[in-house]
């Protein structure tokens, strides 16, 4: 604020009169109480946030900004010059009381804390915490008392405002982290540092890429359009993996094979979904149009949750095409016919290649009889090239389902080796087993787009099995006849 040229100042009377009253407290020098001196002091008084009065030791107003006045609405020209505030800013039953505790404290030592009910100039009452110290002069005699108050709401409102923020980042249950403009963390609570797996001082100032792997693109954009439209109406799930966790991400490298319940299950245990929600923070001191200050971004582990929903949503598609599957194959004159349908109905939501090869001869080969999608003939009757330690040959031999899979540079070697389709990374083999016999295997084929196979895609993959192997069983057994 620019202050008026017809300010009036006082300095403290008594022994320090060549020392003026500062605006929190503190003695100014003589070579600053000039005209220049004057300008300053009025324009830092009627610059503070907090209303301020000062007394001389006379109890005797001096001093009296405008925020002094916003709140009473007593101009500095009503209140300066008037002794004590016994009969206008007081009510003359409290004033007596008021006036010694006012002036009480220009001999003690420190700063105290009082609450006292003052009179507006309209007559209204107005409860005030006041902060009251004692001004000394340059021979450390006292010298008068400054008096910084404010409405008891606003300070309530401020102390609940830091208590608030002091909760969230001690002691709630959900991850809070205040993001600054350039996407960085700048505070964060202990809930949000273990989620995020790493120290609560370690993750300041850091890119979010240093923390979150997949899912970090999102994130960022979440973040930026609050920093330039505002927080969305409904939280956001974003499903995320950590740069922390490096193990059991992905399919393995090697290339090797699992056995029934060994295998491709990391990928989906690094990745977590966060239930975020998320507010722009902008300074409640700005003038104009408001510059945020950063996101404050608050978010919960949902994981377990969401991966329930998951499952059930998967077990009832899946269970649905296995009915549809049913059914139209019920419908097959041609029991082969009726297994290829059983190929095709799996596949949707599941894999993207389903090879059926059949046991023939001792040692055992395994002859290729359908694909899905077809690759327009189905049964080659000439047995698959394929290696001894071939995902097919192991879950043969223990009748049970085998998981598989690579990544990287070597996926398109590993799938060519295997004799499967171009683009190859996943691969589950499950056998057919009919009237205690194995028949031969199935197969499905994932490629880099999809996850790697767990353990419930393996025991739908056995309902599969279970019936093409039915119906297989019933082609052989026709046949004979």
């Amino acid at each position: 604020m620019t202050a008026r040229s017809d300010t009036h100042f006082e300095h403290g009377a008594g022994d320090g009169g060549d020392t003026h009253v500062g605006p929190a407290g503190e003695p100014v020098p003589a070579r600053l109480a000039g005209s220049e001196g004057e300008l300053l002091l009025a324009a830092l008084l009627d610059g503070m946030d907090a209303a301020l009065c000062a007394f001389d030791a006379d109890g005797v107003v001096t001093h009296w900004n405008r925020e002094a006045e916003r709140i009473l609405g007593w101009t500095q020209g009503e209140a300066v010059g008037r002794h004590g505030l016994a009969g206008w800013a007081v009510r003359a039953a409290d004033a007596e009381d008021v006036q010694a505790r006012l002036m009480g404290v220009m001999t003690a030592p420190g700063r105290q804390v009082h609450e006292f009910a003052l009179l507006r100039k309209d007559g209204g009452r107005v409860l005030v915490r006041v902060q009251c110290s004692g001004v000394r002069g340059a021979d450390g005699r006292p010298t008068g008392v400054y008096c910084a108050f404010s409405e008891v709401h606003t300070q309530i409102d401020l102390e609940r405002s830091i208590a608030l923020s002091e909760a969230l980042f001690e002691g709630a249950s959900w991850g809070v982290v205040l993001v600054d403009a350039d996407l960085r963390p700048a505070v964060a609570n202990l809930h949000a540092a273990r989620a995020l797996r790493v120290g609560r001082t370690a993750m300041l100032g850091r890119p979010l890429g240093e923390l979150v792997g997949e899912g970090v693109e999102e994130l960022e954009s979440a973040l930026q359009h609050v920093l330039a439209d505002g927080p969305p109406t409904v939280p956001a799930e974003l499903w995320v993996t950590l740069r922390a966790d490096t193990g059991g991400q992905g399919a393995r490298p090697d290339g090797g094979t699992g056995a029934s319940d060994r295998g491709a299950a990391g990928a989906g245990d690094a990745r977590r979904c966060w239930r975020s929600g998320f507010l722009r923070l902008v300074s409640p001191m700005a003038e104009g149009t408001p510059v945020p200050l950063g996101v404050a971004w608050f978010f919960r582990d949902v994981t377990d949750t969401k991966r329930i929903e998951q499952d059930a949503a998967r077990f009832r598609f899946r269970g649905n095409q296995l009915h549809r599957a049913a059914r139209a194959a019920a419908e097959c004159e041609d029991p082969m016919e009726a297994a290829t349908v059983h190929l095709d109905f799996a596949l949707a939501g599941f894999a993207d290649h389903a090879l059926l090869d059949l046991a023939q001869g001792s040692p055992v080969r395994l002859v290729r009889t359908a694909e899905a999608p077809a690759p327009g003939t189905t049964a080659t009757g000439v047995p698959v090239p394929y290696p001894p330690d071939h995902p097919a040959f192991q879950a043969y031999e223990r009748c049970g389902p085998v998981r598989t899979g690579a990544s990287g540079a070597a996926a398109g070697r590993w799938a060519r080796a295997r004799k499967w389709p171009e683009g190859t990374v996943h691969g589950l083999c499950v056998v057919l087993r009919s009237r205690g016999r194995t028949l031969g295997v199935l197969t499905f084929l994932r490629g880099a787009s999809r996850r790697a196979f767990d353990r419930s895609d393996a025991v739908y993959a056995e309902d599969v099995a279970d019936r093409v192997a039915a119906a297989v069983d019933l082609a052989r057994a026709l046949s004979r006849d």
